[in-house]
């Protein structure tokens, strides 16, 4: 499953990644990108 820039075996992965994403918890920072960080979009319902 793929969704926005995740990759995931279920919804809930998906979720889980969008969430640590959002938080900082999970993903790095770009090198040399001056703006802001991007949010991630909300999950759409399944």
């Amino acid at each position: 499953m793929l969704w926005w820039n995740f990759v995931g075996r279920t919804d809930e992965e998906i979720r889980e990644a969008r969430e640590q994403w959002m938080t900082g918890d999970r993903f790095g920072e770009v090198k040399g990108y001056g703006g802001a960080r991007l949010d991630a979009p909300e999950v759409p319902a399944t």
